[in-house]
């Protein structure tokens, strides 16, 4: 079998893309990966090229979520159907919406990792502007287009149903990371947070705003981070300097307004740490019982369930 699959370089598609393929390898399937967005950071391209089943093809075109990328989405789409044509692939596996609508031979999974709809509502408590109204029509038009929609929580599958009316329901398969990748060691005592700094749906920002009030020192890793007060910032780590951090951490804290999924909650878990984490459906989804919960508005209980960690090491 052979898949032809988007990526963009971003954030967590990129792992999710690698790590699927990579599972992929031992079934004896190839994936022509298409990237488009920021170029492949040099770790990455070396990431993809040590797995024989991948065959890496990059571009830059604009993905669909940034400032006025039109034009860029239709050249992407004539680049997407004529890697189709060179390659004959079995399946067609978007990462992204808009060329759903693409006329591919091959029948199309889409994947809806998060979209921008639900960001904003998520985000700013408010129906979106009327200048997001081309993004709606594409990313509707790449849903009903699809011959299968998958979304990682039925959290996010909902908001689907919500924001452009499916016509077929998305059919949910849970993320995953290889657990081998992750370590648990001696447990030090510090918290950390991981995402996009500038991002207000991680909220990282609420978690600095506490950091100096905490007996521990609070760590945050991620891209685009300059403004913090109180946390320690890393910069952005490679992913084996990450899984070191977690291995460590005794406590993860992302009191996350949005989040479909979150891989990186799974690779806290998966290094044993405590979980504190946005009261969002989707994470209630995801881990029940098994983490502590706060409101993403409210620091005051944030820095309380922290503490309370802090004082209960049972807990």
């Amino acid at each position: 079998m052979k898949i032809l699959m988007t990526t963009d370089c971003v954030g967590g598609v990129w792992t999710y893309s690698l790590d699927l393929a990579k599972a992929l390898e031992p079934h004896g399937v190839t994936v022509v990966l298409a990237t488009m967005g920021p170029a492949p950071t040099p770790d990455q391209r070396r990431e993809a090229e040590r797995h024989a089943n991948i065959s890496l093809h990059q571009s830059t075109f604009k993905l669909e979520w940034m400032e006025d990328p039109w034009a860029d989405v239709a050249r992407a789409g004539r680049w997407l159907l004529e890697l189709e044509a060179r390659h004959r692939p079995d399946v067609v596996h978007l990462n992204g919406y808009a060329h759903g609508a693409l006329p591919f031979a091959a029948p199309i999974v889409v994947v809806a990792h998060s979209c921008v709809l639900s960001w904003w509502r998520a985000v700013k408590g408010e129906t979106p502007p009327r200048d997001w109204g081309c993004y709606r029509d594409a990313v509707a038009r790449g849903l009903s287009s699809a011959n299968a929609v998958v979304a990682p929580s039925a959290a996010m599958a909902a908001t689907l149903e919500e924001n452009y009316n499916l016509s077929r329901p998305a059919q949910v398969i849970h993320n995953a990371r290889d657990p081998s990748l992750f370590r648990r060691e001696h447990k030090k005592p510090f918290i950390f947070g991981a995402g996009r700094l500038w991002d207000q749906a991680k909220n990282l920002a609420a978690l600095d705003a506490i950091a100096g009030d905490l007996p521990w020192p609070v760590y945050v890793a991620g891209e685009g981070g300059s403004g913090q007060k109180n946390a320690l910032n890393l910069g952005k780590l490679t992913p084996p300097a990450l899984a070191g951090w977690l291995a460590q951490a005794s406590i993860y804290a992302l009191p996350a307004r949005y989040e479909p999924f979150g891989l990186s909650v799974l690779e806290a878990a998966l290094s044993g740490c405590a979980l504190v984490v946005g009261n969002i459906a989707s994470l209630r989804e995801i881990w029940a019982d098994a983490a502590t919960y706060v409101s993403p508005d409210d620091i005051v209980q944030l820095k309380l369930r922290l503490s309370e960690l802090i004082h209960n090491a049972p807990l």
